[in-house]
């Protein structure tokens, strides 16, 4: 799926004049996947200077391409903060990587898909595929 069909998938919907999720075609995967120190060096918000020259991890770019073209949703998930887009979004392209979005800031909700398998690849290798639509309780 290129950027465009999915945009419009996700367009809001109405159906008996109430908002509904959208749902992806069958076999469709929503990956969510974290940036530092799962595709490339762990580097915290507080070192952005070292975004731009963070080393890539080549088999997270092979892997995450390949789940692209076989027609999944990706999208980056990180922590970084809006000050860090344009940084972000560099390094994405001057390395080839094909993805759906970029979401900063690190907060679930929005792009999570009601009634759909959501996947988040996470900077401990840990890759959860059954993560609820809500924001989690906090203590």
């Amino acid at each position: 799926m290129n950027k465009e069909e999915v945009e419009q998938l996700l367009q809001e919907k109405l159906e008996d004049g109430e908002h509904i999720s959208p749902v992806l075609p069958e076999g469709v995967k929503n990956y969510l996947i974290d940036i530092d120190g799962t595709i490339c060096d762990d580097i915290p918000n507080e070192e952005p200077e070292r975004m731009a020259t963070a080393e890539l991890y080549p088999d997270a770019l092979e892997t995450l391409n390949k789940w692209y073209d076989e027609g999944h949703m990706i999208c980056f998930f990180t922590s970084r903060t809006e000050n860090h887009r344009k940084v972000t979004e560099d390094w994405l392209n001057k390395y080839g990587f094909k993805y759906h979005s970029l979401l900063m800031g690190k907060h679930i909700s929005p792009v999570l898909q009601e009634g759909v398998k959501n996947y988040l690849i996470d900077i401990d290798g840990t890759i959860c595929d059954d993560i609820p639509n809500e924001e989690p309780e906090r203590m």
